[in-house]
Formats: C-alpha cells, sequence, structure tokens
C-alpha cells in the first residue's frame, strides 16, 4: 500500500512511521494488546461526510490497556482516550500540543507532519511537511514538537484514528485571546491562507505555499 500511495503523491516526502524519517518527529510504539480498544473504535458509526473528533470517549476510556499506556507513556498523569475519525485529504491546518499525543491507527491512514521549529515570524511554509503511513493497528508518538493536524484517508472508506492526550487538552479556553495561536486547551493551531472556514473560526492563517491533498487508492 505504501508503494502504491508514493506513486499517487509524487510531489511530497512519503514515508512509513517506521523509517528513519520519522524520528524527528516521534517514535513507534509496540507491546500492547489494543484489540479490544480497536473493536470498540470500529464500532462507533462513520459521519456521512467531512471528519470528527471527540476528545474523550467513554467505551474506549474502559478498556483493560488504557492504564497500561496511562502509567508508561504518560507518566500515570490523568489521559482522555479520544477519536478522530471520517473522509478528509487535506492539510488544511497544523496544530501542536506542549506534551506528546499517541495516535493508534484503526485503519491505514496517512499524517501530515512538520516541526514547530520552523514556524517563522511571517508563518510557516507548507513545502517543510512529510506524509508518514500508518497501517492498521500501528501506535506512535507524536512529540510536542511535531506539528499534526487531521489524519488523511487512503481509500473511499475513510480513516479512524484513536487520540491518547493528557486529560483536558483540546477543551475549551477559560481565557481565549483574539488573534493568538492557543486555540484550546493545550492546543495551538495554524490553518492555511486559505482556508476560509477556518480563519472564520478565529485561527490564525499562518501556513502558506501549497494547502496539501493525499491522492488516495
Amino acid at each position: 500500500m505504501l508503494d502504491k500511495l508514493k506513486a499517487l503523491n509524487t510531489g511530497i516526502p512519503f514515508y512509513s512511521v517506521n523509517d528513519p524519517e520519522f524520528l524527528s518527529y516521534g517514535k513507534v510504539i509496540k507491546g500492547y494488546d489494543l484489540d479490544e480498544l480497536i473493536d470498540k473504535a470500529m464500532k462507533i458509526e462513520m459521519p456521512e461526510s467531512g471528519s470528527k473528533y471527540e476528545l474523550s470517549i467513554e467505551q474506549l476510556e474502559e478498556c483493560e490497556v488504557v492504564e497500561k499506556l496511562r502509567d508508561e507513556c504518560f507518566g500515570e498523569i490523568d489521559i482522555q482516550v479520544g477519536y478522530c475519525w471520517g473522509f478528509n485529504d487535506m492539510m488544511n491546518a497544523m496544530e501542536y500540543h506542549k506534551s506528546s499525543e499517541i495516535n493508534i491507527a484503526v485503519t491505514p491512514m496517512v499524517l501530515l507532519l512538520g516541526l514547530v521549529t520552523d514556524i517563522k515570524d511571517d508563518g510557516y511554509d507548507s513545502s517543510n511537511v512529510k506524509a508518514f503511513f500508518l497501517d492498521k493497528g500501528e501506535v506512535m508518538e507524536i512529540y510536542g514538537t511535531t506539528l499534526h493536524f487531521c489524519p488523511c484517508q487512503v481509500d473511499k472508506d475513510g480513516f479512524r484514528c484513536i487520540v491518547v492526550l493528557p486529560k483536558g487538552t483540546n477543551g475549551l479556553l477559560k481565557n481565549p485571546a483574539k488573534g493568538s495561536i492557543l486555540f484550546k486547551q493545550n492546543k495551538w493551531l495554524i490553518c492555511h491562507d486559505k482556508n476560509e472556514a477556518l480563519i472564520e473560526r478565529g485561527v490564525c492563517p499562518y501556513i502558506h505555499g501549497t494547502n496539501i491533498k493525499i491522492n488516495g487508492l
């Protein structure tokens, strides 16, 4: 599947999360029994169109493996197990947190990643972005210095991704500031300068260049 996706997306550097190029952005995590978590996630109904994100889903947080993920990956601090799923093939925006994030690929998917250190005073150039493929069941930690956003689908069936973060991340701000890239709790967000929908929601249009599109199978 990776070779086919590379052939369809020659305009962007394209890798697997198992390639050395991923090491600047995060690490692959192995050794966890995720069957229960993935089975429950697969039963959540897909949206008719577009993508959805819920920061905390009770039936996922009840899975036995969650306690182990909390203790071993987040040092015993409270976590939330959320879900991002639906249909998407565009970059549109980039975000980062002051903490790591764990992504579990419930289905094959592609993540578009960049580095916080490439955000300059005049914005962020999308030519810095690289694409990384995750196969079903693969797990990775995204570092707090990594720009990321909604996964991209690899085929017409859409994507499903479990998202594990410190509790409270992506919640509403108590003191939002107009013009700030701090968009929600522990969420700094910038969008492409042609993405009018996000700009209207108050997201700062700091991303310049091509709004990257992933061509699926």
